[in-house]
C-alpha cells in the first residue's frame, strides 16, 4: 500500500479482489472448527416448567389481602427457601440418591442445583400495557404478571425433568404455606394487640369515672350551671338579708309599742307595786337594749328611756326601802296583763324566731356560696385534666375501634386463604423433557466461528495491504515519485505475466532489470 494518497473505492475493491482468497479461507473453516470445538464441552439438558399466577376469587374491595409484598419479591424468597439446605438434603436422599453416587459430596450436590435453577417472569403484551403508564400499584393489589417459569439445567433430560418438578411443587407448596401463616400470625398479632388496647381502655375508663366522680359538679359542663345557681344563691341572700332588716325593724317598733303598753298599764295599777315596778323596769331595760341596738346614746328616744329606767329604779328603791322598815304595801295582788300587751308579747316573739330562722338560712346560702364560688374558680383547672382524660380516652377508644376491625378483617382474610380462595400460585405446565441440550449451542458455536473466521481473513489481508509497497496504478507512481504522470505505456512482452496478487513478475531473472528500466521510462522529467 503505497502511503501519502487517499485511497478510492476503487482501490478498497482492488484489495479484496486481490485477497478474496485470503479472506474466504479462515472464513469458510472457522465455522467448522467451532461446529467441532462445541463437541468438547458436557452437555447440559434444560428443563421448564410454567406456573401461572391466579389473582384472588373474592374481590379485593370485600376482603383485603393481608399479603402485601410483591410478587417477584415472593417468588425471591420462595426460592431462597426452597433451596435451603433443609429443603434439599431431604429431596436428594429421598428422591434423587443417584446424584451421590460416584463419591460425590452433599454439598457439592446441593451447590448444583443451586446453580442450575432459574426463574423468570411471563411477560405478555397486555402486561406491558399495564406497566407501561410507571403507576405503582398498592400493596396488596394483584400483578399483571401472569406467571413465571422455572428453569432447571442438568446433565441428563430425565435428571433435568424431575428435580424441576420436586422444585416447583416445592414451591408451590411453600407459597400456600407461607400465605397461610402470614395471614394466622397477622391475626394472632392484631388479637394480642387488641387484648392489650382493651386494657388501657378499660383503664381509661376507670379513671375517666373516677374523675367525674371526684369533680362532679365541677367537670366543664357544669360550669354555666354553676354560674346560674350561683347568680340565684346570691338573690335568696339579698332577700333574706331584706326579710332580717324588715323584721329587726318591725320587731323594735313593736317593743317600743310593748314598753309604752305596759308603762301605760302598770301606771294605772299604781306606782307602789313592786312587782309593776320590776316588770316596768324590764320592759324599759329591753327597750333601751333594742334602742342601743340601733341608735347611738345621743338619741332622743335612748335618753328618754334612760331617765324612765331612772325615775322607775328610784321608785322601786323607794318602795323596797319602805317595806324593809315594816310598811304595808298598798296592793301586793297582782293583776293579769291585758290582751294587747299579751299580743304585743307573741309578736316580739315571732320576730324572733323569723330572725333565727332568717339568720339560719343566711349561714346556709352563704355556706353554699362559698361552694359553688369555689367550684367555678376551679373550673379552669379541672377542665384542664378532664380534656387530657378524655383525649387519652378517645385516642385508646379509637385505637381499639381500629384494631376491632382489622381483626375482622384479617379473620376473614385467614379463612380466605385456608380455602384457598386468595392468590393461588397454579402449576399449568408441567416440566419438559428436554430433547436438545441447552448447552453447547453448536450452531451458536458455529456462528461464532465464522465471525471469528472473518475477522481474521479481515485481518490478515489488511496487514498484507500494508506491508505491500507494489506501484499498481499512475495514483500509485505520483504519490510514491511526487512527479506528475506524462506518458503511460501498457505491458507489450510476453515474458512478464501477472501472478495472483496483481504484480507483474518476469521469468527469466536477466529480464528484471529491463523490465524496470521499460516502467521508468513511462516518467518523463
Amino acid at each position: 500500500m503505497i502511503e501519502n494518497r487517499d485511497l478510492t473505492i476503487d482501490d478498497y475493491l482492488s484489495m479484496l479482489q486481490r485477497r478474496m482468497k485470503l479472506i474466504l479461507i479462515p472464513t469458510l473453516l472457522a465455522p467448522l472448527v467451532g461446529f467441532l470445538i462445541s463437541y468438547a464441552f458436557t452437555a447440559k439438558y434444560t428443563s421448564q416448567a410454567l406456573v401461572l399466577v391466579e389473582g384472588q376469587k373474592v374481590p379485593e374491595g370485600v376482603v383485603q389481602s393481608v399479603v402485601t409484598q410483591d410478587l417477584a419479591q415472593r417468588v425471591a424468597t420462595m426460592q431462597q427457601q426452597v433451596l435451603g439446605h433443609n429443603r434439599l438434603q431431604p429431596m436428594i436422599e429421598q428422591r434423587h440418591p443417584g446424584l451421590l453416587r460416584g463419591g460425590k459430596n452433599l454439598d457439592d450436590v446441593i451447590d448444583d442445583i443451586r446453580q442450575g435453577v432459574t426463574i423468570e417472569p411471563v411477560v405478555t403484551d397486555l402486561s406491558q400495557i399495564a406497566n407501561a403508564g410507571g403507576v405503582k400499584r398498592k400493596p396488596g393489589q394483584g400483578t399483571s404478571v401472569p406467571g413465571f417459569y422455572v428453569n432447571y439445567t442438568g446433565p441428563s433430560p430425565k435428571e433435568a425433568q424431575d428435580i424441576c418438578n420436586d422444585l416447583t411443587s416445592m414451591m408451590l407448596f411453600e407459597n400456600q404455606n407461607t400465605r397461610e401463616q402470614v395471614a394466622q400470625s397477622t391475626t394472632d398479632f392484631i388479637s394480642r394487640q387488641l387484648d392489650e388496647a382493651k386494657h388501657n381502655l378499660d383503664d381509661q375508663d376507670s379513671k375517666l369515672a373516677g374523675f367525674k366522680r371526684q369533680y362532679a359538679g365541677q367537670l366543664p359542663g357544669d360550669e354555666d350551671n354553676n354560674l346560674k345557681v350561683l347568680g340565684s344563691l346570691n338573690s335568696q341572700l339579698d332577700a333574706d338579708t331584706q326579710t332580717v332588716n324588715r323584721a329587726q325593724q318591725d320587731k323594735a317598733y313593736t317593743e317600743s309599742l310593748l314598753a309604752q303598753q305596759l308603762a301605760a298599764w302598770k301606771s294605772s295599777q299604781g306606782t307602789t307595786n313592786p312587782q309593776s315596778l320590776e316588770q316596768q323596769l324590764t320592759a324599759l331595760e329591753g327597750q333601751l337594749l333594742s334602742l342601743q341596738a340601733r341608735y347611738t346614746d345621743d338619741h332622743p328616744d335612748v335618753i328618754k328611756t334612760k331617765a324612765d329606767i331612772a325615775e322607775v329604779k328610784k321608785k322601786l328603791a323607794e318602795v323596797n326601802d319602805a317595806a324593809s322598815k315594816g310598811a304595808d304595801p298598798t296592793d301586793k295582788a297582782s293583776l293579769s296583763e291585758p290582751p294587747e300587751i299579751r299580743q304585743l308579747r307573741l309578736q316580739i316573739h315571732q320576730y324572733g324566731e323569723v330572725l333565727a330562722q332568717a339568720a339560719r338560712e343566711q349561714k346556709r346560702i352563704a355556706d353554699q356560696i362559698r361552694i359553688y364560688q369555689s367550684r367555678v374558680a376551679i373550673s379552669p383547672e379541672v377542665e384542664e385534666k378532664y380534656k387530657q382524660l378524655t383525649r387519652d380516652y378517645d385516642t385508646a377508644q379509637k385505637f381499639y375501634t381500629d384494631l376491632l376491625a382489622k381483626k375482622s378483617t384479617s379473620e376473614m382474610a385467614t379463612d380466605m386463604e385456608k380455602r384457598q380462595q386468595g392468590e393461588q400460585m397454579r402449576l399449568l405446565n408441567q416440566a419438559s423433557l428436554p430433547e436438545s441440550p441447552s448447552f453447547p449451542n453448536r450452531w451458536l458455536f458455529a456462528g461464532g466461528g465464522l465471525g471469528a473466521g472473518l475477522v481474521v481473513g479481515l485481518g490478515l489481508a489488511l496487514w498484507l495491504e500494508m506491508r505491500d509497497k507494489s506501484i499498481r496504478n499512475e495514483a500509485d507512481v505520483e504519490a510514491s515519485l511526487q512527479l506528475p504522470v506524462l506518458v503511460s505505456l501498457p505491458w507489450v512482452t510476453d515474458d512478464v505475466e501477472k501472478n495472483g496478487n496483481g504484480k507483474f513478475w518476469n521469468k527469466d531473472k536477466e529480464k528484471d532489470k529491463a523490465s524496470a528500466d521499460t516502467a521508468k521510462e513511462k516518467v518523463g522529467v
